[in-house]
């Protein structure tokens, strides 16, 4: 494995950072306090070309590879986690989901004004009454001629009332002798007649970012509009996680980051008994875990992006990178406001921010208690990943940079 990062990479990496630290830091407190989105947010990362980083430049991306996207997750969380969670969703979820599973008709239609930030994307697996039992959602659709209707709701769906396109589940078969077999995906635009949308408010993390619920009422949809084939719809939901839990893994790299640079700019400046609290043991432990932890989630969510661009399947290596940084970042978070003693329990500094931030990360996209049973699996030869009709494309420089 070779993770030397290239000219262009670090090129990017500046660009996303100058951008989150010029653009976003300044004013991130204000919006967490208003918990809202800056509205300018979505716009700027789209004209920066963000949100497509890594789909080839003849869908509207910026042709570059996976390993480049999770610098950019990093960057990006290291700033807040509302700005890594835009791209869990519209790039790992959505995004990667239409490109690895879409026809040539769907990527042209859908992915292009997903990946040049003309359209916004969500992912819409997450029900009230189902979480991590995903077999048994009970959105339905059910076809009628050349359409499909959709009925059902889905809750905690990042970008809810900002998206213009969500990968949406739904049950089409009732008589499946697995659960698994009678879901199917779609493509769904929320302009369409019989859906809503709306907010959640009250979070305790991620305040800035938007979060909401959406719901279909005998909403039609053509055929076309299905991605993958009748029943393939938990394994496209299965392996649109895997993208999405190596852009969480990354963010959460990001995170520790923060929390150790807030970490040692702080111990380095406040006073006690008469020297800096960097010189003290304890504070020093604190810190030299978060270096070590840092290191550890750079080199495993590095190694999924690597997997990721030689067209090796990862789920394994993302599942660990994503239980590995999300725990780490939580518990660094908690050590951060630790060092800032009773400052760090208010939002006069970030690291309150970053603790709160990094709990959901523990959550969604598959908790860290699913991320256990994903390894006690392999681990005891109790699992073994079935192959996929639609893998997700090996980086190809040559392809992913063609205009055609």
């Amino acid at each position: 494995m070779d993770f030397r990062i290239s000219a262009e990479q670090e090129l990017v990496q500046k660009m996303v950072k100058d951008f989150a630290q010029r653009e976003v830091a300044p004013t991130i407190k204000e919006w967490d306090r208003k918990q809202e989105m800056k509205p300018e947010i979505l716009p700027r990362m789209a004209e920066l070309g963000i949100l497509g980083v890594c789909i080839p430049v003849r869908y509207g991306g910026q042709g570059m590879d996976y390993l480049t996207l999770g610098l950019v997750c990093e960057e990006l969380e290291a700033v807040d986690t509302t700005l890594r969670v835009i791209m869990s969703v519209h790039t790992g979820l959505c995004s990667l989901g239409i490109f690895q599973w879409g026809s040539e008709d769907q990527k042209q239609n859908f992915l292009t004004p997903l990946a040049s930030g003309a359209k916004y994307g969500a992912f819409g697996l997450t029900e009230p009454g189902v979480g991590s039992d995903v077999a048994n959602l009970t959105a339905s659709a059910k076809l009628d001629g050349d359409e499909y209707i959709l009925n059902g709701e889905k809750t905690w769906i990042s970008l809810a009332t900002k998206a213009h396109t969500v990968l949406w589940f739904a049950r089409t078969s009732e008589s499946a002798k697995h659960p698994h077999a009678g879901i199917c995906a779609f493509i769904l635009d929320i302009d369409r007649d019989g859906v809503t949308t709306g907010d959640l408010h009250g979070k305790l993390g991620v305040r800035a970012g938007s979060t909401g619920w959406i719901n279909c009422q005998d909403v039609r949809i053509p055929v076309g509009n299905r991605l993958g084939e009748e029943g393939e719809g938990f394994k496209i939901a299965m392996s649109c996680l895997d993208n999405g839990r190596y852009t969480v893994a990354s963010g959460a790299t990001g995170l520790i980051r923060a929390c150790l640079d807030a970490s040692v700019a702080y111990a380095k400046e406040r006073q006690a008994f008469g020297k800096a609290i960097a010189s003290f043991q304890l504070v020093q432990q604190k810190i030299a875990r978060m270096a070590k932890d840092y290191e550890a989630s750079r080199l495993l969510y590095m190694q999924s992006g690597w997997l990721k661009n030689q067209g090796i399947r990862n789920t394994r290596e993302t599942s660990i990178a994503k239980w590995f940084a999300t725990d780490a970042s939580f518990e660094h978070a908690s050590e951060a406001i630790q060092v800032h003693g009773a400052y760090g329990f208010s939002d006069e500094y970030d690291v309150e921010r970053y603790m709160r931030n990094a709990r959901g990360a523990m959550i969604y996209e598959g908790s860290s208690e699913i991320q256990t049973l994903i390894q006690a699996g392999y681990a005891l030869g109790l699992r073994e990943d079935a192959s996929l009709r639609r893998e997700l494309p090996a980086y190809d420089a040559e392809y992913w940079l063609a205009e055609k």
